[in-house]
Formats: structure tokens, sequence, C-alpha cells
């Protein structure tokens, strides 16, 4: 047994090479579309609590949002949760829509 560690990358074929490489380059995108979704998130988060709902619609917008956050979770996984998730995000989008056409 050898004390020094092996460079896999110098014993590869260079198919095993190229799919390496893509793998990483890949894994690399992933990590910057991450990063990228949780800035966003987090501007979004700050524009929804600048200002109050100024109506139900966009009261609805900033439940609509927090749920479906919540659908992310672990918790959230539950088949009935799920469920009771998309009946309240159903509601909310008939009732905004309603609002809407009422005004």
């Amino acid at each position: 047994m050898t004390s020094s560690p092996v460079d896999l990358d110098t014993i590869r074929t260079t198919e095993s090479s190229m799919v390496t490489h893509i793998r990483r380059h890949t894994f690399q995108k992933l990590e910057v579309d991450w990063e990228n979704l949780k800035r966003r998130r987090e501007e979004l988060e700050a524009n929804l609590l600048v200002e109050p709902a100024m109506n139900w619609q966009d009261a609805a917008v900033k439940a609509q949002y927090i749920i479906r956050r919540y659908a992310e979770t672990a918790e959230a996984q539950d088949t009935g949760r799920q469920e009771l998730i998309q009946s309240a995000l159903d509601d909310l989008a008939r009732l905004s829509d309603t609002e809407v056409t009422n005004q």
C-alpha cells in the first residue's frame, strides 16, 4: 500500500476523462445556478416585505409564495399535505382571479 494519493486523472482513459470533466463542469454550473436562485429568492422576499398588501390579490401572492416554499420542505412531502397545499393554492388563484374580474 502506498502512502501518497493516486492521481486518478493520469490513469483514466480519454473517454473516462471526458465524462469526469463533464460531470465536474455540470456540478460547478449547478452550484452557480443554486447561488443565483438563492440570491433571487432573497431579493423577492425583500420585495414582498417592503410594504403591506394593498388588496386581497397582493395578499394572495404573498400567501402563494410562502405556501410554495413550505411545499418544498421535507415536512410537506406527505401526500395529504401535498393535496392540502395544492387545494389552498388553487383556492387562492381562483379567488384572486375572481377579485380581478369583479373590479
